[in-house]
C-alpha cells in the first residue's frame, strides 16, 4: 500500500473525508445555531412589537369608547335640559301673549274668576301674615303680607295680577303631564307685585314659613334670588348683555321650599309690551334626582362611574361610591338670605389629582393616580362640556358650562389589553419551545447526512484535485471520469469543458483579446454618444420647465398690488405639486372694481400650467375690454378656452369661479370648491358653487348654466378661497385634511390679519401632511374686510 493511500484512510484526521466532516459539519452546525438564534430573537422581537401594536390599538379603541360614552351621556343630559327649556318656553309664550294683548288678558282673567272663583280668591292667614287660596283649584296662589291692604285684602293691581295669572290652570296641567318630568310649574309676578302661583296645588306659603322664617317681611326677589331680577332688567336695557343668547335662566341646585328636595329651577322672564321692563317670570322645577339619575347610572366596565360638575368644580350629581373614590367633601350652608345650595367641590377633593383637573378643557382625557387603601391606583378621567346656559348662583347671572366626567379604573378598561398581552406572551413561549425542538432535530439530521454522503463525495473531489494539479502543471489534456450524477459529477463535467476551453483559449488567446477589445471600444463610443444626447435632452427639458414655472409665477399678483386695494386685505399662496402647476388665482383691479378669480385645471404639470396661463390672459384681456357682467365674463372665458382646447387636442378642463367687488357688493359666479365665510368667532358659513356654473372647457356655450349670487361682506368679515389640493391633502394614515378642518382653522383665527390667517391655515395643513408627498397643487386666498 502506498504512503498516499495510508494517509487517506477514512479514519485518519488528515484524510479529506475527516476534514470534510469536520468543516462541513461544523459550518452547518454554526449556521443552524446562528439562524436558530436569529429566529428565536426575531420571534421575541415580533412578540414585543405585536404586544405594543395591539396595546396601542386597544388603548386607542378603549379611549375612543370612553369618549363616545361621555359624549352620548352628555347628549342625554343636554336633551333633558333642552326639553325643560322647551316646556318653560311654551308656558312663557302663553303668559307673554297675555301681556302683549291686554284685552285678551282681562277677558280670560274675568272668565276664570267667574268659572272657578277658587283660583282667584285668597284668604288671609293671621299666623303667617300672608294670603292664599284654599285647596281645590289646580294651582296654589300665595300673596305676601306687604301686597295686602289694611283689611288684609290684595291691593287692586295685585288682585288683577292674581286673576290674570289664572291662565296657568289651563296650560300647566298639560305641560306637567307630558314631556320631561317636572316637579312643578309656576308664575311669579314682577318685583312690584310678586304673587306666586304654582301648579299643582301644595301648602306653598306654609312650607316657606318653615324653611325661610321672616321671608314674608322682605321683598320676594332680593330675599330669595339676590341679583337675579337686576340681571333681567339689564337684559331688557341691553339684550346683548345676556351671557348666553337665550332668556332661560337656570339656578344652581338648592332646597325647594315646597317639597324640601334639592331642585334646579328654570326661569324665563316675561317682558312688558315695549320690552323695556320685566313683567313677571314663568318657571319650572326639576329635582336634582332627574339629572343625577342619568349621571349616576353611568356604567363603564365594572366600577366606572360618572359625575356632573359646575364650571367652578361644584359636583351636583355623583353616586356614593364615586363620591368616596374621588375624595369629595360635602357641606351645605344656610344664610339669612337666598335659597339654600349644595357645596361639594372638586377643588377641595382629598385626591390631589382630582383637585387639579383642568375643568375648562372640553374633551379632556387624563390618566390620574388615586389613593385607595394606601396604594396609588391608576384611573382614566374623561371630561365633556355640556351646552352653555345662563346660571344664577347669587348675584348677577353668569355664563355656565357644566362638565360631565367619566372615571374608570385603568385595570378594568384595559382588561382586554392585558389579556391580549398575556395571550401573545403564552404563544411566544410555545413558539420558542417548538423552535428549539426543531433546531435539535435539524442538528441530528444534518450530522447523519454529512457522514452518509462524505464518502461518496470524497472520491470525486480527490479526482478533481489531482486533475487540477495537472492543469497547474500546464497539462491541458487532462480529463476526469466521475460516474456519479450529483453535483460532484456535474463539477467533473464542467471541469472537462473548462479544460477544453482553456486549451482552446490558450492557443487563440491573442486573437480573442484583440476582437474583444475592438467590441468594447465600439460599445463605449455608442454609450458615450447616448449619454451626451440624454444629458442635452435633460438640460433642455429642465430649462423649458423652469421657464414655464417662472412665467407662471410672474403673472401672479404681487404683494404690492394687493396692498394698494382699499378696505380689503388679501393674502395668497400657491404651491405646484410639480415644476409647473395647474392651479389659477388672480386679483384684477379696474378702478374701484375688483375681480378675484380662482380655478383648478384637471391634473398638474406642463399642460395644466399652460392652460392656467391661457385663463389668466383671457381674463385680463376681457377686463381691459370693459366686460363687467359676471355671467358674460365667465361665458366668454369659457368660449376662448374651449376653442384653444379643441385646437391643441388637450384633454383638460378646469373649475373656475370669480368674485366681483365694487366697494359695496360682492358677487359670486362660476363652479369651484365651496366658499368659506367667517363673520364672527363662532360661526362659519359654507357657500356651495355647484349651481353657479359648469367646468370651463367642456362645452362651447355654458351661458344657460351660469348664475350669480350676492354675498354680504361687511367690516371684519373673512373669506377663504381654496383649491382641492388643500382639502384633499393626506396624512400618513391616508386621512384627508378636509373642509371641516379648513373651516375650523379659519374660524379660530377670526379677527387676525389676512396674512396671519393664511399662515395659520398653512401651518395646520403642513402639520397634517407631515412628511407625506404633496400630490396636488395647493392654492389658498384669504380676503378680509378691514
Amino acid at each position: 500500500m502506498s504512503v498516499y493511500e495510508q494517509k487517506t484512510s477514512p479514519f485518519s484526521l488528515r484524510s479529506f473525508r475527516a476534514k470534510f466532516v469536520l468543516v462541513v459539519g461544523g459550518a452547518v452546525l454554526f449556521d443552524l445555531l446562528v439562524t436558530g438564534g436569529l429566529a428565536l430573537w426575531n420571534v421575541q422581537r415580533l412578540s414585543r412589537d405585536a404586544a405594543l401594536e395591539v396595546g396601542r390599538g386597544l388603548e386607542i379603541a378603549n379611549q375612543d369608547y370612553i369618549r363616545s360614552y361621555a359624549e352620548s351621556t352628555a347628549a342625554r343630559v343636554n336633551l333633558l335640559l333642552s326639553q325643560v327649556h322647551s316646556d318653560v318656553n311654551t308656558l312663557a309664550g302663553v303668559l307673554q301673549e297675555q301681556i302683549d294683548r291686554p284685552v285678551r288678558k282681562s277677558e280670560i282673567g274675568e272668565a276664570m274668576a267667574r268659572g272657578a272663583p277658587g283660583t282667584v280668591t285668597v284668604e288671609y292667614n293671621a299666623k303667617g301674615g300672608w294670603a292664599q287660596n284654599r285647596p281645590g283649584p289646580l294651582s296654589v296662589v300665595s300673596v305676601w303680607g306687604y301686597l295686602l291692604d289694611a283689611n288684609h285684602v290684595p291691593l287692586p293691581d295685585v288682585q288683577a295680577e292674581i286673576e290674570n295669572s289664572a291662565i296657568l290652570d289651563l296650560v300647566a296641567p298639560s305641560l306637567l303631564a307630558n314631556g320631561q318630568s317636572k316637579l312643578q310649574m309656576y308664575y311669579i309676578g314682577p318685583k312690584e307685585r310678586p304673587i306666586f302661583r304654582t301648579a299643582p296645588y301644595t301648602d306653598q306659603a306654609q312650607t316657606f314659613d318653615k324653611l325661610y322664617p321672616g321671608h314674608n317681611k322682605e321683598d320676594f326677589w332680593p330675599f330669595f334670588f339676590p341679583g337675579l331680577y337686576e340681571s333681567w332688567e339689564q337684559w331688557a336695557r341691553d339684550p346683548k348683555s345676556r351671557p348666553v343668547n337665550v332668556d332661560v335662566t337656570q339656578t344652581a341646585p338648592y332646597t325647594d321650599a315646597i317639597t324640601g328636595k334639592l331642585i334646579v329651577s328654570f326661569f324665563q322672564p316675561l317682558w312688558s309690551r315695549d320690552r323695556q321692563r320685566v313683567a313677571g317670570v314663568a318657571g319650572t322645577d326639576i329635582t336634582l334626582d332627574q339629572l343625577a339619575e342619568i349621571v349616576e347610572n353611568v356604567r363603564v366596565a365594572e366600577n366606572g362611574f360618572g359625575f356632573l360638575a359646575m364650571s367652578d368644580g361644584n359636583v351636583v350629581a355623583i353616586n356614593p361610591i364615586g363620591e368616596k373614590i374621588i375624595g369629595l367633601r360635602a357641606s351645605s350652608e344656610t344664610g339669612k338670605q337666598g335659597v339654600t345650595g349644595l357645596d361639594r367641590s372638586l377643588r377641595r377633593s382629598t385626591q390631589t389629582a382630582i383637585a387639579k383637573l383642568p375643568l375648562e378643557r372640553d374633551g379632556l382625557l387624563q390618566h390620574v393616580l388615586l389613593e385607595e387603601n394606601g396604594e396609588k391606583v391608576p384611573y382614566l378621567v374623561v371630561l365633556k362640556q355640556l351646552q352653555p346656559t345662563n346660571l344664577w348662583v347669587s348675584g348677577p347671572v353668569r355664563r355656565e358650562t357644566m362638565q360631565l366626567g367619566i372615571v374608570v379604573p385603568e385595570r378594568e378598561i384595559y382588561a382586554s389589553l392585558f389579556a391580549a398581552q398575556a395571550g401573545i406572551s403564552e404563544a411566544t413561549n410555545r413558539i420558542l419551545i417548538y423552535q428549539m425542538l426543531a433546531l435539535l432535530v435539524s442538528l441530528l439530521f444534518v450530522t447523519s447526512a454529512v457522514f452518509a454522503v462524505s464518502k461518496r463525495i470524497t472520491s470525486g473531489i480527490s479526482a478533481l484535485a489531482n486533475a487540477a494539479k495537472r492543469i497547474e502543471a500546464k497539462d491541458y489534456s487532462v480529463r476526469v471520469a466521475i460516474p456519479t450524477r450529483d453535483e460532484v459529477g456535474a463539477a467533473g463535467t464542467a471541469f472537462n469543458r473548462m479544460a477544453e476551453q482553456i486549451s482552446y483559449h490558450t492557443e487563440n488567446l491573442e486573437q480573442l483579446v484583440e476582437d474583444r477589445t475592438k467590441e468594447i471600444e465600439e460599445a463605449n463610443l455608442q454609450i458615450s454618444a447616448l449619454n451626451e444626447q440624454l444629458r442635452s435632452e435633460n438640460l433642455r427639458l429642465g430649462a423649458e420647465l423652469a421657464v414655464a414655472r417662472r412665467i407662471q409665477m410672474m403673472v401672479l399678483p404681487r404683494a404690492g398690488e394687493l396692498a394698494e386695494i382699499p378696505d380689503l386685505e388679501i393674502a395668497a399662496y400657491m404651491r405646484p405639486a410639480d415644476e409647473v402647476g395647474g392651479d389659477y388665482y388672480d386679483v384684477l383691479k379696474d378702478g374701484q372694481r375688483l375681480k378675484i378669480g380662482i380655478g383648478d385645471v384637471t391634473g398638474h404639470g406642463l399642460e395644466s400650467g399652460v392652460l392656467m396661463l391661457m385663463v389668466q390672459s383671457v381674463a385680463r384681456a376681457l377686463q381691459e375690454a370693459g366686460e363687467m357682467d359676471p355671467s358674460q365674463f365667465l361665458n366668454r372665458v369659457n368660449r376662448a378656452i374651449y376653442k384653444n382646447i379643441i385646437r391643441t387636442s388637450t384633454n383638460k378642463h378646469l373649475s373656475l369661479a370669480f368674485l366681483d367687488y365694487d366697494g359695496r357688493r360682492l358677487t359670486l359666479s362660476g363652479q369651484h370648491e365651496e366658499l368659506i365665510v367667517v363673520r364672527d368667532a363662532t360661526k362659519v358659513e359654507r357657500i356651495d358653487t355647484l349651481d353657479l356654473g359648469l367646468p370651463i372647457g367642456l362645452e362651447p356655450d355654458i351661458s344657460p348654466f351660469v348664475a350669480t349670487r350676492e354675498i354680504a361682506f361687511d367690516h371684519g368679515d373673512l373669506i377663504v378661497l381654496h383649491t382641492d389640493g388643500v382639502t384633499e391633502a393626506e396624512n400618513r394614515e391616508g386621512e384627508l385634511f378636509g373642509i371641516d378642518r379648513l373651516c375650523e382653522s379659519a374660524r379660530r383665527r377670526y379677527g387676525r390679519t389676512a396674512e396671519e390667517v393664511k399662515e395659520g391655515i398653512l401651518k395646520d395643513l403642513m402639520a397634517h401632511i407631515g412628511t407625506e408627498k404633496i400630490h396636488d397643487d395647493i392654492t389658498l386666498v384669504v380676503m378680509r374686510h378691514r
